[in-house]
């Protein structure tokens, strides 16, 4: 895969220091992500409104909100953005309602792997990368669309 130029900004929200700082840390090592660390759901949501990000990963149980519906509101303010629910819980129902709900990229159980917690971030940011381009190629398409039946419309008034 070819990494961008352009730094991804990757937002981590845990009410445990410890799980941000292992992550953050292995992060900053392995990676040239731009790291931002939250043990507050409403203080991450704050920042990623007005700043914005790529990824989001979060805990599922944080005693301020809890980490799907941190999820569903980080999707009503950025949807595109790639969302990784992190828990300690095995919890295959809720994992489930998640995907579907909220629409989780992914589901990671603690304790985690680093190689795959980084194959799950740079396939997050690729897929991000992709439906953008996406995006652009569909509006490319829809403005030549448009100027088309514009040429289409002159046309058909020139000669009827």
């Amino acid at each position: 895969m070819v990494e961008s130029s352009e730094k991804n900004t990757i937002v981590l929200v845990d009410d445990e220091d410890i799980v941000l700082t292992s992550l953050s840390s292995f992060l900053s090592l392995e990676t040239n992500y731009s790291v931002i660390t939250f043990t507050s759901a409403t203080a991450a949501l704050e920042h990623i409104e007005a700043h914005g990000c790529d990824l989001v990963i979060s805990d599922y149980l944080m005693p301020e909100m809890d980490g799907i519906t941190f999820l569903a509101k980080v999707k009503e303010i950025h949807p595109e953005v790639p969302r990784i629910i992190l828990t300690g819980y095995a919890d295959k129902e809720n994992a489930i309602k998640a995907i579907n709900d909220v629409g989780l990229y992914q589901y990671i159980e603690k304790p985690w792997s680093n190689d795959d917690i980084l194959i799950i971030i740079r396939n997050g940011l690729e897929r991000q990368r992709l439906m953008k381009k996406l995006q652009q190629k569909i509006d490319q398409i829809n403005f030549a669309y448009a100027e088309l039946q514009g040429l289409h419309k002159e046309i058909v008034k020139t000669f009827v």
